[in-house]
């Protein structure tokens, strides 16, 4: 994956991949430790890594492009379908809804919901981050669609809602301790593909 970083960077001197992940590292453990995206600065992440801000700028154009690239790292790379069984790829890709290897994730996650509701500039940055997940999830019931597993007549943005919503509900804001979290994605597909499957 090409880093915010990587395409802004002029030519030159070799970049130290060292200060990269300090810099990473120093932003996403601002942000667990309350910092928020509106208050935290260059000047405070450069503290932390322990490097100069002008380290930060030869790296990336600005504050906002040091988050996207951090708040991605934080995220990882979303699942990739096999492209076998629609009803077996929705699972693995509901599944990683709201889990995070990265235990920072369940303390900065959640604290982008205020900033976006803010800010059109910060909606759009947590879009940046979420649309790739969302674009596997569509192309997956797309291809359920063409190879008539599903409906035709499915509306593939609701059918994401329908799919996300309970997983987001539960692992953000734990709606109902009683539910077994390791069952429910297979639930929640099995209960969506109940309604969608073509007949």
């Amino acid at each position: 994956m090409t880093s915010t970083a990587d395409a802004a960077r002029p030519p030159g001197r070799p970049r130290s991949v060292r200060a990269d992940e300090a810099i990473i590292e120093a932003t996403l453990d601002l942000l667990a430790e309350g910092s928020t995206i509106e208050t935290i600065s260059v000047e405070a992440i450069a503290a932390r890594a322990g490097v100069g801000k002008a380290t930060i700028y030869r790296r990336w154009s600005g504050k906002d492009a040091l988050l996207r690239d951090a708040l991605r790292r934080l995220k990882g790379d979303p699942p990739q379908p096999s492209g076998g069984s629609v009803r077996e790829d929705l699972i693995m890709l509901v599944t990683a809804i709201g889990h995070n290897v990265d235990p920072r994730a369940a303390q900065i996650m959640p604290c982008l919901v205020p900033e976006m509701k803010r800010s059109p500039e910060r909606y759009a940055f947590y879009q940046s981050i979420v649309e790739p997940r969302r674009a596997a999830m569509r192309e997956v019931l797309r291809r359920g669609v063409r190879e008539g597993e599903l409906r035709t007549d499915i509306d593939i943005e609701v059918t994401m809602a329908m799919l996300t919503g309970p997983m987001l509900i539960q692992r953000v804001l734990n709606w109902n301790p009683d539910l077994d979290e390791d069952t429910l994605p297979e639930k929640v597909v099995d209960g969506v593909l109940a309604g969608i499957r073509a007949r």
